[in-house]
């Protein structure tokens, strides 16, 4: 998706907005806790995006072992320090968004504006890691939604791990009129359709198949640590 989104096409123009629609938040964090206030982050954001939809400058990302991650956090502290410069108000394109960003959670402004000691660098890789997951599972909601069986993936959502309050399969089972049996095996399909969307994903971030894995274990390090 990244390679693809860097030619002329309407296609490549679409597989790069959709990039900036979702990895937005690793963005905004790494802003943040730089001490940029609220709506100058959101404004920096939106112009970072906004500049990358105009020149597809993503040719680059070859550089960074042809990780989108990486590369973006490389191209933001080169903006910022452009903008930072020129000391001039970002171009919001006649008052509109390019780039519309959903409503952050109250809980999430909190997170992005924490005071712990945490580096902007290791807020951007935390919170990309998390977008990834988060876009995973909203992928798999959909899926399951679409069969009809959104009560099955809100329940079998709960025994993913660091699920406060988990109940046991048991509980669900029961809950559910199945058995404990049934509840195993469909949440072994659950597991299985979440990492292989997982590793998609990741795949939409890297140049090449080779570099999956790796990626993958650098996202899970995030996370543990």
């Amino acid at each position: 998706m990244v390679l693809s989104a860097q030619d002329e096409s309407p296609a490549a123009h679409e597989a790069l907005e959709k990039l900036c629609r979702i990895y937005w938040r690793p963005i905004y964090s790494f802003l943040r806790r730089q001490g940029i206030g609220p709506e100058e982050a959101e404004d920096i954001t939106q112009g970072f995006f906004a500049q990358l939809l105009e020149r597809r400058s993503l040719s680059a990302v070859r550089k960074e072992k042809g990780r989108l991650r990486s590369y973006l956090l490389g191209a933001l502290k080169y903006f910022l320090a452009d903008e930072q410069r020129r000391a001039m108000a970002i171009k919001r394109g006649k008052g509109q968004r390019l780039i519309p960003l959903e409503e952050l959670r109250a809980d999430e402004r909190v997170d992005m504006e924490s005071a712990d000691p945490v580096t902007a660098e290791m807020i951007y890789e935390r919170r990309w890691a998390l977008t990834v997951l988060e876009h995973v599972l909203s992928r798999l909601k959909d899926e399951y939604r679409a069969a009809g069986n959104a009560t099955l993936f809100d329940s079998l959502k709960q025994l993913l791990p660091d699920e406060p309050g988990s109940p046991s399969q048991a509980d669900i089972a029961a809950r559910l009129g199945m058995t404990e049996n049934a509840i195993r095996q469909a949440f072994y399909r659950f597991r299985q359709r979440y990492q292989s969307l997982l590793r998609e994903e990741i795949a939409h971030t890297v140049a090449t198949p080779g570099d999956i894995e790796d990626e993958l274990r650098h996202l899970i390090a995030v996370l543990e640590a």
